[in-house]
């Protein structure tokens, strides 16, 4: 049975799971340990809140320990989990097995590639927006859209099609890499920034300075990188993400508000990294990194 499993009951995880298990789709979900395990089965399964009507979805949970065969996994775990998840499950991964990578930022994809190059890993983007209200609880908070791709792979795999009957907005592209990038520059100009303002997204408008600046140095670095598509137009995207989730709290700001580790590795410490190695001078960004370590520092949070 060519079914789907679920590494974990995150935001994006539980909504890819709850719309893929009310299609009628095979849907097995895998939680970290007995002890999530139990707690999952008290509460029922998955309620997903939409348009403000809660429904619950009591789809089929186990532990990375199950001896069921992989066929087809979505890794929705953070991007400082992504590899370490990705190799405790490689004894049960079919021949042929595919992982959907969907992680914020960039740098956790190639290492999970390079741990498991036996498996056909696809990249994945997604401007969905999805808050945990509680354990196990999801709120559905923006409709977005998901890229998904191989980079320089032009053939889409055939089950996209249930992509589409679960209702789930999405594209595959070979330069999936673009994809990436682009969303790496908009989180590296908008995240830090909302917590080191302790601001909604919308403050933002107050800063006008730092945002162009940063947008110029991201810009440079697409561009040197080989991305020159991502790079286009930057600055006006960011202006109008800002004006369009004016009310939001960034992924990042939500991370540190609740004293949890931040991906500041995989998205500005990233670009940092990559600016070095391309000797491409950033010092608007490489600042902001260090003004972001010593706000994480003070809170007593991983600096990577």
């Amino acid at each position: 049975m060519n079914g789907w499993h679920i590494l974990g009951a995150g935001s994006l995880g539980s909504l890819w799971a709850t719309r893929l298990a009310r299609a009628g789709l095979p849907v097995r979900l895998i939680l970290r340990d007995q002890a999530a395990l139990t707690r999952y089965r008290a509460a029922g399964g998955l309620t997903l809140i939409e348009d403000g009507q809660a429904s619950l979805h009591p789809i089929t949970a186990e532990t990375p320990h199950s001896d069921m065969p992989i066929r087809r996994l979505l890794l929705a775990c953070k991007a400082y989990d992504a590899e370490e998840a990705a190799a405790s499950l490689a004894p049960r991964l079919a021949p042929g097995a595919e992982l959907i990578l969907l992680q914020n930022g960039l740098g956790s994809q190639e290492a999970v590639a390079a741990r498991l190059p036996r498996v056909r890993c696809i990249f994945a983007s997604s401007t969905e927006g999805a808050f945990r209200e509680d354990a196990f609880r999801v709120v559905f908070a923006g409709r977005g859209h998901t890229w998904l791709g191989v980079p320089g792979q032009p053939q889409a795999p055939a089950w996209l099609d249930e992509l589409h009957g679960a209702g789930i907005p999405h594209q595959w592209t070979a330069q999936i890499l673009e994809k990436l990038w682009r969303k790496l520059a908009l989180n590296c100009a908008i995240n830090p920034l909302t917590v080191l303002h302790d601001c909604r997204n919308g403050g933002l408008r107050d800063w006008p300075g730092e945002v162009s600046g940063l947008c110029a140095e991201l810009a440079e670095l697409l561009r040197a990188a080989g991305q020159h598509a991502a790079a286009a137009g930057l600055h006006d995207e960011v202006l109008r993400v800002i004006d369009g989730t004016a009310a939001n709290y960034s992924s990042m700001y939500q991370d540190v508000a609740h004293g949890r580790r931040t991906e500041i590795a995989y998205l500005l410490g990233h670009a940092c990294q990559e600016a070095e190695h391309l000797h491409l001078p950033v010092p608007q960004l490489q600042a902001l990194l260090l003004r972001l370590r010593a706000h994480l520092h003070a809170r007593g949070l991983p600096l990577s």
